[in-house]
């Protein structure tokens, strides 16, 4: 089988989408990709090709998990929403009515719809530490509730590219008594045959497809502390470990694994009403409140204006995930995406292990989104 060769499934009306994903290929643009595409939640559209190592010996093949970076921001959304769902927490209480150490420093009355809308003031960590310390939950979450704003949140959104997973996965943990990785598996990913992963288990590892880091950094803009604390210190970012360490852990805003028909199907949940397989996860009311704007401007971190749901990115403004304004879904450093088209009900995800420099606004996944929505 050659690397190179385009499988999967294409309806004949999809064939330009077929036809991007092999020029990727053929232009060197990607060493092994998957795009999927689902209506009503059922996938119609499945393309895979290339390699799952940067040697090329092995085909990108189904069972290929990839690491999917801030992707996974999308999956942490989805488990808060199912608690505010279930009633056991709210969008507009106080984070520190679930995790009181968290009021310290004048953040008391920052709600969990602000913590997830990075609105919280929390980019990152200013005071030095070891990349390794990241993979300590326990330390972290004492960082993070000792620490003082960097703004005064809620005024504005300020791109949390770390930290909004220990927010995420303390408020969780603290309202439901669960972690959010084993929830992810136990709730929505076994029960509906999805292939997610928020901590990776050892027998997995082998079906990862290696990463190709970006040749430079992200374009940032003008350099602010906000921007160095989030980006650009040494401990910006996790690191330190070995490779398995890291897909081991369960960081629920960079550490996800996934296929991306399972990430498509994840996300029909909120492109359908809150049903998948003809059963209901979330409500109207709660995915009305996982989505709606609550920021909208420039943003403190990222060099956009962006309007940002509880933990969604909104397309109103940016266009990267198709026309609609009412599009959500999450970007991944290096290119990987997914989102919910609640006016088509549409959803898809792309994933590669050939990273770029961007972080929401990849060219390639850009590209296949335009034109299956062209088909449609």
């Amino acid at each position: 089988m050659s690397g190179s060769e385009v499988r999967g499934i294409c309806p004949s009306a999809f064939e330009p989408v077929r036809d991007i994903f092999a020029a990727h290929l053929d232009q060197g643009l990607e060493i092994g990709a998957r795009f999927s595409l689902a209506i009503e939640g059922e996938i119609v559209v499945d393309l895979m090709g290339g390699w799952a190592d940067r040697a090329a010996t092995r085909p990108f093949a189904e069972d290929n998990l990839c690491s999917v970076f801030s992707t996974t921001k999308a999956m942490a959304a989805l488990m808060v929403a199912t608690l505010v769902e279930a009633g056991a927490l709210s969008y507009d209480q106080p984070v520190a009515d679930l995790w009181p150490e968290f009021a310290a420093a004048g953040k008391g009355a920052v709600t969990v719809g602000e913590a997830l809308s990075h609105q919280g003031g929390l980019p990152g960590l200013v005071e030095p530490m070891a990349p390794a310390d990241w993979f300590d939950f326990g330390l972290i979450d004492e960082k993070l509730a000792a620490a003082s704003p960097m703004w005064a949140p809620g005024t504005a959104s300020g791109y949390h590219p770390v930290t909004f997973g220990y927010l995420a996965g303390e408020v969780f943990r603290r309202a439901s008594g669960r972690e959010l990785g084993a929830a992810l598996a136990h709730d929505i990913a076994t029960p509906f045959g999805l292939d997610l992963w928020l901590g990776l288990p050892d027998a997995e590892h082998a079906r990862c497809a290696e990463m190709k880091k970006p040749p430079a950094m992200p374009k940032l803009g003008p350099l602010t502390e906000a921007r160095r604390v989030a980006f650009l210190t040494p401990w910006s970012s996790p690191g330190g470990v070995s490779l398995p360490e890291w897909r081991r852990a369960a960081i629920p805003s960079v550490t996800g694994h996934a296929t991306a028909p399972a990430l498509a199907r994840m996300m029909a949940i909120f492109a359908c009403d809150g049903v998948i397989d003809g059963r209901r996860v979330l409500s109207g009311e709660t995915i009305r409140e996982a989505v709606r704007p609550r920021v909208k401007g420039a943003d403190l971190v990222l060099p956009y204006d962006l309007a940002w749901g509880a933990g969604l990115l909104r397309n109103e403004g940016l266009r990267i995930y198709g026309p609609g304004d009412e599009t959500v879904g999450h970007s991944g450093w290096g290119g990987s995406c997914a989102f919910a088209d609640p006016e088509r009900r549409v959803s898809g995800a792309y994933v590669m292990n050939r990273q770029s420099a961007e972080l929401i606004a990849d060219a390639r996944a850009m590209a296949l989104i335009e034109a299956a929505y062209t088909a449609l």
